[in-house]
């Protein structure tokens, strides 16, 4: 062999590296996205993120459609917490026109979101659990959710889009029924939850898979405009509930949980102890309702519908459940940002109008959205099997992610 080819031999390969999709039909991710990965073996090089497989244009459909015609939009955001999403929304109109809510609308609304954050907390976790292997738990801790749903489905009539309640408070009281089953819901759900958090919290496998795994530290997570649980878990205590409070969330008393490391392990802690709080929460709002008050504001009638039987006997009470139906009633122009704390963090609704029946412009604030922008320098160096966790542990809904 020459001098010459002793010296090809020497010199080092040229690195290969393999390309993997990451999506956006696969069933690693959560919902129809996609990561372009430059893998070196197990390990993550690079991620280049695709999304807008299931843009719906949602603030250009608000656009043609009267105010009380937005809130089943709101409900494909986050579908894990429906309720919150088109809560936030009557508050924002509310706000434009100046309703002042009696106490009673604010706590029923106090409980119907609260119990939207544990639905949404439910599935964030025990899918991490299935994550790292774990299906027992998933398997279990869902029956709650579905109680949860049931709910839902006596106040409203639906269970994952929910259309709840209406500008101005409620379109009715709660049954008895549904008091009833909040009772239930507030009575057995602690045993349930022990029994999940038994089941994972202390498990050296599962801690073993999920400490150190997709660290944020508070620089990222502030720089990337982080909110909610990822942003407690980095280490910050900021809560919409607290920091801007609505639906009088000054009168509860609930701690806010934060992590310190901000990695999977530190976000799947902070939302079980989130769920603690929510009960918590409720208690003190079944405890301190008014039950006898109404449950609509007195400043906006023109939005309340009048009884069916009337509509069906009476003339005017026909017109008038027409003239609301189709949006005919008269909103002042002004411009307006409210927002609340999501299941995924600040969910905030920016809407301007022109004095229109319908929006003139509304940009809806999606957490998903936005948080989801650090996902692929998260990952970067990691193994792929920690992106999966990483993903699980952000909640990155698709809904609310293309809108």
């Amino acid at each position: 062999m020459s001098n010459h080819d002793i010296g090809k031999l020497a010199e080092p390969e040229e690195k290969v590296y393999t390309t993997l999709n990451l999506g956006p039909t696969h069933p690693a991710t959560h919902g129809i996205f996609q990561n372009v990965l430059k893998m070196d073996g197990e390990i993550i090089v690079e991620a280049e993120p695709t999304i807008g497989y299931i843009h719906r244009a949602f603030e250009k459909l608000a656009e043609r459609r009267p105010y009380n015609q937005v809130t089943p939009i709101t409900d494909r955001l986050n579908y894990c917490s429906s309720p919150i999403n088109n809560m936030g929304w009557h508050m924002t109109v509310e706000k434009l026109i100046g309703a002042e809510l009696p106490k009673r609308v604010e706590y029923m609304r106090v409980v119907v979101m609260e119990l939207a954050r544990i639905a949404d907390h439910i599935i964030c976790n025990s899918v991490i659990g299935v994550d790292t292997g774990a299906m027992t738990g998933f398997l279990y801790i869902f029956q709650w959710r579905e109680k949860i749903y049931d709910i839902y489905e006596q106040i409203c009539g639906a269970r994952l889009t929910t259309n709840i309640g209406r500008i101005g408070g409620f379109e009715r009281n709660f049954s008895d029924k549904v008091w009833s089953l909040i009772d239930d819901f507030v009575r057995d759900f602690p045993k349930g939850l022990t029994e999940f958090s038994n089941l994972l919290e202390r498990n050296r496998i599962f801690m073993d898979r999920t400490i150190n795994a997709g660290p944020v530290s508070q620089k990222m997570a502030l720089e990337y405009s982080f909110t909610g649980p990822n942003l407690r878990a980095a280490g910050i205590d900021h809560d919409v509930r607290v920091m801007n409070p609505y639906s009088s969330y000054q009168d509860f008393d609930f701690t806010i949980p934060i992590g310190t490391q901000g990695d999977v392990y530190d976000r799947f802690m902070v939302r079980q102890q989130e769920m603690w709080e929510s009960l918590s929460i409720i208690k003190q709002a079944l405890k301190n309702i008014d039950r006898k008050s109404p449950v609509f504001s007195g400043d906006v009638p023109e939005f309340v519908l009048p009884e069916k039987a009337e509509v069906y006997n009476n003339m005017e009470a026909l017109i008038y459940h027409f003239k609301i139906v189709m949006g005919e009633t008269e909103v002042p122009a002004g411009e307006v940002y409210h927002s609340v704390e999501g299941g995924n963090g600040e969910l905030g609704y920016y809407l301007i109008s022109d004095g229109g029946r319908t929006p003139y412009r509304l940009h809806m604030r999606r957490p998903c959205f936005i948080y989801y922008q650090a996902y692929p320098e998260i990952i970067k160096g990691s193994m792929l099997s920690d992106a999966i966790l990483t993903m699980s542990s952000m909640n990155v809904i698709a809904g609310e992610l293309d809108a």
